[in-house]
């Protein structure tokens, strides 16, 4: 059974937010067109992403829990983990939208995002010998610097990714080796800056930033964008 592991992660992840996006008062599945065209368009990237850094051993996989069918070198399962905890964060996000009016982070969004730029913009080019500390921290510091720029409001996204954390730290956990005896995705050491929170490399939390972020950016532009159109 040990090499469904990796699918029935996907599957969890996944199945209560699905089930929840029916809701009648604040029905999900109704932005399923704008959520799915950011996801698809924000998946391609780190699926291309994906697949170089295992060509070249940034990190890799445990084929004792894969059902081994792959997209050139990576998992059917990692495709699917690009679809599947997005969608759960997206829904995060849409949910705590409806539930919490007053966003904490609302007047002091835009200093976070400073100090994230200059500690990420920083830290990837003082390890730039280091690929997926220095490629992830670069990308999420241009990424911030472009929505800076443009006067882009984090606070909600920076809230909801506050609980997105929780599942993180226990869907990561399980992947990078807690509660199993070997990790479903191993990293090279020699690529990151060593430092793991339990089992997780430091880098995961920006990383999975990036593509939270990028995919509700993309999600909330179509749904103000279709909202003009009335």
């Amino acid at each position: 059974m040990d090499k469904y592991l990796y699918l029935t992660i996907n599957t969890a992840s996944i199945i209560v937010p699905f089930v929840a996006s029916f809701y009648p008062k604040h029905p999900f599945y109704k932005n399923w067109k704008h959520f799915f065209f950011a996801n698809f368009i924000v998946a391609f990237f780190f699926i291309v992403w994906d697949i170089l850094f295992t060509h070249i051993g940034v990190w890799g996989f445990n084929d004792r829990y894969l059902i081994g069918l792959k997209i050139f070198n990576i998992p059917i399962e990692e495709v699917l983990f690009f679809f599947c905890i997005p969608y759960s964060s997206v829904f995060v996000y849409f949910a705590l939208n409806y539930l919490v009016k007053k966003n904490p982070f609302e007047k002091f969004h835009s200093l976070i995002t400073l100090f994230l730029i200059l500690s990420l913009l920083i830290t990837g080019l003082v390890f730039y010998n280091r690929l997926y500390t220095s490629v992830t921290f670069l990308f999420t510091a241009l990424f911030l610097g472009y929505s800076y720029l443009k006067k882009r409001d984090f606070s909600r996204i920076y809230f909801s990714y506050c609980f997105t954390l929780v599942f993180f730290f226990i869907v990561n956990g399980i992947l990078t080796g807690s509660f199993i005896a070997e990790p479903v995705v191993w990293y090279n050491n020699n690529e990151n800056l060593g430092i793991r929170m339990g089992t997780i490399p430091f880098e995961d939390i920006f990383y999975g930033f990036l593509l939270i972020a990028s995919i509700t950016e993309i999600y909330e532009f179509l749904n103000k964008k279709d909202s003009l159109k009335f």
